[in-house]
């Protein structure tokens, strides 16, 4: 499902359970020594993932190890990003001289907990999320923002490598086109001798799952 929500340049690869035959380098392995076994499935899994996709590139199997704030550390001259939730995992890859970068993001399609609405939208994104719900109930478009903002977030910080909370950034939806527009309420880092002000973004829903999904 992934793929339909990410340009032709990426290399995606993605599971709906956990794959026994996911195996990990030492160097992950010292990682998660004394994870919980549903740590261990879903970080292992993820990276079998990632291993998937880095062959779609033609790449060799290499280490993910997460970096600064955990990010994902990819081979030279990739860019990526990884998600996982209850009964998804996926990961998406590019060559950095394709793509600056790439974030992604799975959620399950169900209303957010009390409390977190609150704490990451702005008030003329909840404004628009009534509006949305009212046109289209049957959607959950509280989870739908949440998951656009953790696209940002891993988009944005191999740029700039500093933090973005989710009041920095406003995100707009337009349900026609299943996309997003995020404008960024902080300074970006400069890309291309540009200075990012902002990104875009497509979403779907899906068998029980809401992606989100960001390619700069």
């Amino acid at each position: 499902m992934i793929e339909e929500i990410l340009p032709p340049k990426v290399a995606s690869s993605e599971a709906f359970d956990d794959v026994a035959e996911a195996t990990l380098f030492p160097q992950e392995e010292a990682m998660i020594a004394r994870s919980v076994d549903k740590r261990r499935r879903e970080f292992s899994t993820v990276r079998l993932c990632a291993r998937r996709a880095m062959a779609d590139l033609g790449l060799p199997s290499a280490p993910v190890l997460p970096g600064l704030r955990g990010s994902p550390q990819w081979p030279g001259g990739v860019v990526g990003s990884m998600t996982h939730c209850d009964g998804y995992r996926a990961a998406a890859l590019a060559y950095a001289t394709h793509l600056r970068t790439i974030g992604i993001d799975a959620e399950p399609h169900d209303e957010l907990p009390d409390g977190v609405l609150d704490a990451v939208a702005l008030p003329q994104e909840k404004e628009q999320l009534a509006a949305l719900k009212a046109a289209s109930p049957g959607k959950h478009w509280d989870r739908l923002l949440f998951s656009a903002k953790e696209s940002v977030y891993k988009a944005w910080f191999p740029l700039a490598r500093r933090w973005l909370g989710f009041e920095e950034a406003e995100i707009t939806f337009n349900p026609a086109r299943r996309s997003f527009t995020v404008r960024l309420l902080v300074s970006g880092p400069e890309v291309d001798g540009s200075r990012l002000t902002g990104f875009t973004g497509r979403w779907k829903i899906d068998s029980g799952l809401v992606l989100t999904a960001i390619a700069l």
